[in-house]
């Protein structure tokens, strides 16, 4: 009876905690796919011939038949999964095959696979860092890189958004620590914005810190090839970690990795919690994401196809009247600051074949509600047309355009 009233009450609160998120307009709903990823999409219920603007596709490999193949021939051969961690009986050779592949296309030391990019920032820092150190974080930084952070015991600074002053600043105070290291994410997923790595990697040097970055939203299309923001500033050799996943860009499968000096990456197989206690990667996951390396370091065209896709899509939404955060990145976030316009406005999309969401708190701040559209290399100019076309429809509807 004691343990059916206490059900009871949880009961209640849950549901009324779910009622206040829905009265707040930010409740978050799944729309359910019944095709493949990719720029057109057939919905369950009927959907079809959707068009997709907010898939982390950005090299549209998700559904590459190469990469596809690929996942089908490990899938055959080294077969469905390891039901193990990696140092008792979970590693194979495709996973060391990957690590080596990862660190030269980073033009790193060494590398170690996660089963996603969460797990590798939850698992860095914990290791990494002691009472004696400090770790410098933007305060935009993803989630997973603040939950990391929580998890170890260096002394904690925050600094303001890419404000290079404030994070001087506290390089200035956390001089007194052993080690620093400043935390940022290179391309930063809810702004579409690109952190200032040149100044960064100044101040490091200058007060002898180390620079970690996360790539997730960077990895494969952001510079020359595709390496990143590292390389897109010129800075690969002053950048000293770096995470990202394989969940992208990189197949779009799962899976993420930290790449590095080699005695960081002997550490972390060794303390690194994630890594210990986490089945290996899946089997078609490595293969997928070995082939869309394979392909990303065989040529540079898929990668630069990206840069003349984001402009169109940004120079269009910006002449019919929209604000569109960021800078050149295929991230495109349409702010509109209410959480119920951008929930309403992208229903009234999805009317319209946009597959687009809004974006509200928790995920982004309150009062900066977006509708975040993603541009990826396989859009066609028709697609990206039919979709500010679609945008400026709806926008002028609901009154976010005059």
């Amino acid at each position: 009876a004691a343990s059916g009233a206490a059900a009871a009450q949880l009961r209640r609160r849950l549901e009324s905690e779910l009622e206040d998120i829905r009265g707040a307009g930010t409740w978050k709903s799944e729309r359910v796919i019944a095709s493949r990823q990719g720029p057109h999409l057939r919905l369950e219920g009927g959907g079809a011939g959707i068009l997709n603007f907010c898939a982390n596709n950005y090299l549209g490999l998700s559904s590459h038949p190469e990469v596809i193949r690929a996942a089908v021939e490990a899938l055959e051969k080294f077969g469905a999964g390891l039901s193990s961690v990696r140092f008792i009986c979970g590693t194979q050779s495709i996973h060391k095959d990957l690590e080596e592949k990862i660190a030269r296309f980073h033009q790193r030391e060494d590398a170690i696979l996660y089963a996603s990019c969460f797990d590798a920032n939850a698992g860095i820092f914990e290791a990494l860092l002691t009472p004696e150190d400090a770790v410098l974080s933007d305060e935009l930084n993803h989630a997973s890189i603040i939950d990391g952070i929580r998890l170890c015991k260096a002394n904690k600074y925050r600094y303001k958004h890419m404000d290079m002053q404030d994070l001087e600043a506290k390089l200035q105070d956390a001089q007194k620590h052993r080690l620093r290291l400043v935390a940022t994410d290179g391309a930063f997923s809810m702004d579409g914005d690109i952190a200032p790595l040149r100044e960064i990697c100044q101040l490091a040097q200058k007060y002898d810190a180390l620079v970690f970055i996360d790539e997730c939203h960077a990895t494969g299309f952001l510079g020359p090839n595709g390496r990143g923001t590292d390389e897109l500033l010129g800075v690969m050799d002053k950048v000293t970690i770096i995470n990202s996943t394989l969940g992208k860009a990189l197949g779009g499968a799962a899976g993420g990795y930290t790449t590095g000096p080699k005695p960081l990456i002997d550490l972390l197989r060794q303390r690194s919690r994630p890594y210990l206690f986490s089945n290996s990667l899946p089997p078609a996951v490595v293969g997928c994401a070995s082939k869309a390396l394979d392909l990303l370091m065989e040529s540079n065209a898929i990668a630069q196809s990206m840069a003349a896709k984001t402009q169109r899509f940004r120079s269009k939404m910006t002449a019919a009247g929209f604000t569109i955060s960021g800078k050149d990145h295929p991230i495109c976030p349409v702010m509109l600051g209410d959480a119920r316009l951008a929930a309403v406005m992208a229903e009234d999309m999805l009317n319209r074949g946009i597959y687009v969401i809004g974006f509200s708190y928790p995920v982004v701040p309150k009062g900066k509600a977006r509708i975040r559209v993603q541009i990826s290399a396989v859009h066609s100019d028709e697609d990206i047309d039919r979709c500010v076309e679609a945008f400026t429809e709806v926008g002028r509807k609901h009154g976010a355009l005059p």
